[in-house]
């Protein structure tokens, strides 16, 4: 019988290739990763491994440690071209790829190892019936549970800081799991080889655990951050809205008192032209009084307060709603979706430069026991969605922005909802669909 020690190089990028692969089915491909651009790339990634770990198998072991790294960028390499993220996130996400890979690598040999010395099963074809179901059950694992936790890809580090800590973790598990290759007289080394297969596999597996630890927590706690920002922002609405009733309560008492004014000025011998302009003025309380009559306080006070901001800024704001179907909702959510739903619809008028095209329709209906909320804005540049169907922020600081869209599907899922958005033709269009039967 002759088993090497080594773990064979083909092994190694197959190993590789399989981690990669497990983040790529996860994230959003670049443009041009379609059918057939994406088998080609994935492909063409893994003979390049192959040819590369193959060829510098005779390397003195002095080159052992570049040479992995090498393999680390062409994994990088491959992460980076067929998914569509920033260089940061893929230098994490290879950081937990190559990781997994050495685990899967040396588990994988040390337990054929053990099989073939203990029981004489040495040879390719008891190498290939080792290597195929272990490499299934492992990568398979590891995808269901990254599966289970239902995580978008926003979690991930965005700051060049943020790598220190996960790149510190692979590098020392990386370093101490393979140092008895290099050296064995060290007082972390040896050179008894089932002692060299133990310190690789326990090294990665801690190095693994200890990424996937710290992901873990990194998640709940921009979970909680997102939260927190959510309700600082149901908050601010509601606020907003105490704000504009109160002063939408004090001009209602302005007009209240003008139309007695009125009243006793008619009471006077007054010219005809005066007469006119009394009744003009009139007729403008009586729009006033009109408009943004929905049927619930609340949603009128918040079309009121914005009406007033777009009418000064040139932004023209229709609506068409029925209030009684809001009446389950409570004042805070009610204050806190229409504002906001209202507030990006205005913030993206305020970037159009021809100010005859600055529109927003908002529509209250029902259709078969739901209600719907629409927001239609005229947006010259529609933004890409994401994945989980949010626009891609413009701005420089991404996690400071986005949660006004986020707290308005939290409040729509609150209520056993959903929301959605569309862009077609330049228009930006925003639904909340919510079942109005709420006593179940």
């Amino acid at each position: 019988m002759n088993v090497t020690p080594n773990i064979p190089r083909l092994f190694t990028a197959l190993a590789e290739w399989c981690a990669c692969l497990l983040f790529i089915v996860r994230f959003p491909k670049r443009p041009g990763m379609n059918r057939v651009g994406l088998p080609t790339a994935l492909l063409a990634a893994l003979a390049v491994q192959c040819v590369f770990l193959e060829a510098t198998g005779t390397l003195p072991l002095m080159y052992w440690f570049p040479c992995m790294g090498v393999a680390a960028l062409i994994m990088l390499g491959l992460i980076w071209l067929c998914c569509d993220i920033r260089a940061v996130p893929a230098i994490y996400v290879t950081a937990r790829a190559f990781l997994l890979a050495e685990l899967a690598a040396s588990l994988e040999w040390q337990i054929y190892y053990y099989c073939a010395n203990a029981f004489d099963l040495s040879g390719p074809v008891m190498e290939a019936a080792f290597l195929i179901p272990i490499y299934a059950v492992f990568f398979g694992a590891v995808y269901l549970l990254e599966e289970l936790r239902k995580e978008p890809c926003s979690p991930l580090p965005d700051r060049p800081y943020e790598l220190i800590l996960p790149l510190a973790f692979a590098l020392a598990s990386f370093c101490i799991g393979n140092l008895s290759f290099v050296v064995s007289d060290t007082p972390f080394s040896t050179g008894i080889v089932a002692d060299i297969h133990t310190i690789r596999t326990l090294s990665d597996l801690a190095g693994v655990a200890a990424l996937y630890a710290y992901h873990v927590q990194r998640s709940e706690l921009r979970a909680r951050q997102e939260l927190d920002s959510i309700q600082s922002i149901l908050q601010n609405q509601y606020v907003q809205y105490r704000q504009s009733r109160e002063s939408i309560d004090l001009i209602n008492h302005k007009y209240h008192d003008l139309k007695h004014q009125i009243a006793v000025l008619r009471a006077e011998t007054d010219p005809a032209r005066r007469s006119a302009f009394l009744d003009e003025m009139e007729n403008e309380i009586r729009d006033y009084e009109a408009q943004n009559k929905t049927g619930n306080p609340v949603l009128d006070t918040v079309l009121t307060g914005k009406s007033l901001y777009c009418a000064r800024h040139n932004i023209a704001l229709t609506c068409v709603a029925d209030g009684a179907l809001l009446s389950f909702m409570n004042v805070v959510d009610l204050s806190s979706v229409f504002g906001n739903i209202l507030d990006n619809a205005i913030e993206c008028e305020l970037r159009i430069a021809d100010k005859s095209k600055r529109l927003i329709h908002l529509m209250v209906y029902s259709r078969k026991e739901l209600l719907f909320i629409q927001c239609e804005n005229y947006c010259d540049a529609p933004p890409a969605l994401e994945e989980d169907g949010l626009p891609r922020t413009t701005k420089a600081d991404p996690d400071r922005h986005g949660y006004g869209l986020k707290s308005i599907r939290y409040t729509a899922e609150k209520y056993g909802g959903s929301m959605s958005i569309d862009t077609k033709d330049d228009w930006f269009v925003l639904t909340v669909v919510i079942p109005l039967d709420q006593d179940e």
